[in-house]
């Protein structure tokens, strides 16, 4: 999908949260007490990270892509400073709204010696107070949106009836519409419909295995077909894309599938990488880039191919994402991304567009 996207409209989490690093690399008990440490690193929640990727490769806030994310905070100090983030990034906050009474979005992300990690995340903050009548304020303030193509992203955090009436919403506008989901979110998600109204899903391997009824274990590609199939019943124009850590990520559409390895680069953090993959996705489909080219023979390593692709612009916008410590890589911008491909001897010149996508301009 190609044209003059002048802006995004996202609904999903803001917040921060903290790292903490556990002993011992057996999954904590349900009763268990585990000692770890405080890891100093910088934690934001998921629209923030999403946003702030694709603000800065859309050029938001230096005539580019215009970044409107939708959403709430708390009347505190940590609200305050999310909204600052954001600003620098050059998104416009209009419909960020403070919330007496309720906390910004907390999170704590537990760490494995192995890499391996999860969320514990509050279920009462701001976020959650977050409505499908406050993305209809949103839409309703933005009359010139619908004189040119616009993108809708909607992911977690805030209640599924929000994200819902973005992507629907979108869908009745013609824009590019990109979602995730959690796991836990999946049941709900395909009962009520969501996935028909979106273009572009971007999710893990246990997501995936939701969304296919295996079990998470299973060979990934299988599961990455098997959800692609269920996704097709209801809308057959889909787009998937499956991570799977070291294992790299999986692209389905239309019935085929591709994978892409994952970058060799030492990773810091994990954390974040799904959320820069999302970002990834959005902008080389925004700058015209097909999906996924299927019928590429099986690489070993991302660089045993030219890139040409949204899923191979994503992996190497990850592969910059794990190098940070905290959950968004400040550094990343498209001379980083050029300069990662360098590194790991890509050749990048089909990915011109992503690498130059200012939203405001028109890709054909």
């Amino acid at each position: 999908m190609t044209g003059r996207y002048r802006y995004l409209v996202g609904v999903g989490g803001i917040g921060s949260g903290m790292f903490f690093s556990l002993r011992g690399d057996h999954t904590l008990g349900r009763n268990e007490s585990r000692a770890g440490a405080i890891v100093r690193r910088r934690d934001f929640c998921k629209l923030h990270i999403v946003a702030h990727y694709v603000a800065v490769l859309g050029g938001a806030g230096r005539g580019g892509l215009s970044v409107l994310p939708v959403g709430k905070v708390g009347d505190d100090a940590a609200g305050e400073a999310m909204i600052e983030h954001m600003r620098r990034a050059g998104m416009d906050t209009r419909f960020v709204a403070t919330e007496a009474g309720a906390s910004t979005l907390f999170s704590v992300c537990l760490i494995y010696p192995d890499g391996d990690g999860g969320n514990i995340t509050t279920d009462d903050s701001a976020s959650a107070r977050v409505a499908p009548a406050d993305v209809d304020a949103a839409l309703a303030r933005l009359p010139e949106a619908d004189g040119g193509a616009a993108i809708a992203l909607a992911v977690p955090e805030v209640p599924l009836a929000a994200r819902r009436r973005l992507l629907e919403a979108g869908r009745r506008r013609g824009w590019l519409c990109a979602a995730a989901v959690t796991t836990a979110e999946v049941p709900e998600a395909l009962a009520g419909g969501m996935f028909a109204a979106a273009d572009l899903l971007s999710v893990n391997r246990e997501e995936a295995a939701a969304l296919a009824g295996l079990d998470a274990a299973g060979e990934v590609e299988a599961i990455v077909r098997a959800a692609g199939e269920r996704l097709a019943a209801a809308n057959p124009g889909i787009r998937l894309c499956v991570t799977a850590g070291g294992a790299g990520a999986y692209g389905w559409a239309g019935g085929k599938v591709e994978h892409v390895p994952a970058p060799a680069v030492q990773a810091v953090n994990t954390a974040g990488a799904g959320d820069a993959t999302l970002a990834g996705l959005i902008v080389a489909t925004a700058a015209g880039l097909p999906f996924i080219r299927p019928r590429r023979r099986r690489r070993e390593s991302l660089a045993d191919a030219p890139l040409e692709t949204a899923t191979d612009f994503a992996a190497l916008l990850a592969g910059l994402a794990v190098r940070s410590e905290d959950t968004i890589n400040f550094d990343a911008d498209a001379e980083a991304i050029a300069r990662l491909a360098a590194e790991l001897g890509c050749d990048i010149s089909a990915l011109g567009a992503a690498l130059s996508w200012r939203g405001g301009e028109e890709h054909g």
